[in-house]
């Protein structure tokens, strides 16, 4: 048995997923890029990673924010901080490729799938050493991640049958005095 989602979809048949493992990018601007997908379709999240890769748009860092410079192109989503992460970018970008490929092979409408799930997890940390003065080591590590993300086509609205019974609302002390005259 392979490794396991985080979580699965409400209706396997109307979603496609995609994962990596141990991918050499950073965790920090990854969890970013791959949050600010959140809720967008396919095609939405498609054009925006190639404006944030072209910089026309800005990838908002909301959680991982400590020294991150200010742009104007993060008003967009009502903060002040933000940044164009390309590799992270590209990353996440080649994995929405897979995704949308997965979802053709299931015969799924790519104008219709909304990202509804993305998750980024640490990684274990590659170990490399750098060399310090006076003959010390140090180590030297990278802080990798894991990426899945999945997006399920949109339900159609469904609406409400029309309901003819009209319930007259009771106050506490009427529903009290009905469940004593029908107990005796």
């Amino acid at each position: 048995m392979g490794k396991q989602y985080a979580r699965e979809p409400a209706v396997a048949k109307n979603s496609a997923k995609a994962r990596a493992s141990d991918l050499r990018t950073h965790f920090k601007n990854t969890y970013e890029v791959a949050r600010a997908l959140k809720g967008q379709t396919l095609a939405q999240a498609l054009k925006y990673l190639q404006d944030v890769l072209q910089h026309n748009r800005c990838v908002p860092f909301t959680r991982f924010n400590g020294g991150v410079g200010r742009t104007g192109q993060a008003k967009e989503f009502g903060r002040s901080q933000g940044r164009w992460p390309e590799k992270s970018v590209r990353i996440v970008l080649s994995l929405l490729q897979n995704l949308a490929a997965n979802a053709q092979v299931k015969n799924l409408n790519n104008d219709k799938l909304i990202i509804n799930h993305v998750q980024v997890n640490r990684a274990q940390k590659g170990r490399r050493r750098t060399y310090r003065a006076h003959g010390r080591i140090n180590p030297f590590l990278s802080s990798n991640a894991h990426v899945e993300i999945w997006a399920a086509q949109k339900d159609e609205n469904v609406k409400k049958e029309a309901n003819n019974k009209v319930v007259a609302r009771q106050s506490r002390k009427q529903a009290a005095r009905s469940k004593l005259a029908i107990g005796a």
